[in-house]
């Protein structure tokens, strides 16, 4: 049984072994996230930990990774007010509140780096669980973009963006 305790902390490199092991079961079935299924644990390094991200690791008190995010400008230059995030909870530990911590975390981060607000770019609309969460915690879909992803199992579905004002 996992335990309920848990705290946020920066990813280190160390990290990286056991966040990839959160991380692939999410990317390989192709139903949430738009990233190859094949991504090898390298690129998606890439994506999720290096150049402008800050990856974030949620961490029960054993040190296992429950879950992680990562918190990165939305656009480079005149759009880099806005930032981006993703969130990941292994399938071992949902249910816990991990991603309604991680989003609450994940603001409180963005404010202190300065940004004004956050935007979900591609929140795939038969996640509906995330979709709920993200609305719950204050998100608002602001864009459909029509058959965007191709779902292994649903064909092309929707995807919605999504964003919230930071500044209160």
């Amino acid at each position: 049984m996992l335990s309920s305790t848990f705290q946020i902390r920066e990813l280190f490199n160390a990290d990286w072994p056991a966040t990839w092991a959160v991380i692939e079961p999410a990317f390989r079935p192709g139903t949430t996230f738009p990233h190859p299924q094949d991504i090898t644990s390298e690129a998606a390094y890439e994506i999720w930990a290096a150049g402008s991200a800050k990856a974030y690791v949620a961490e029960d008190e054993s040190g296992g990774i429950l879950g992680t995010y990562y918190l990165k400008p939305n656009q480079p230059g005149r759009g880099s007010h806005v930032c981006n995030c993703a969130y990941i909870v292994s399938s071992a530990a949902r249910g816990m509140g991990i991603a309604s911590k991680m989003c609450e975390h994940s603001q409180r981060e963005a404010l202190q780096e300065g940004y004004r607000s956050m935007q979900f770019n591609f929140v795939v609309s038969t996640n509906t669980g995330a979709v709920r969460l993200w609305q719950k915690l204050g998100f608002e879909i602001v864009g459909t973009l029509p058959e965007a992803f191709d779902h292994p199992e649903n064909g092309y579905v929707d995807v919605y963006v999504m964003h919230k004002s930071l500044l209160g």
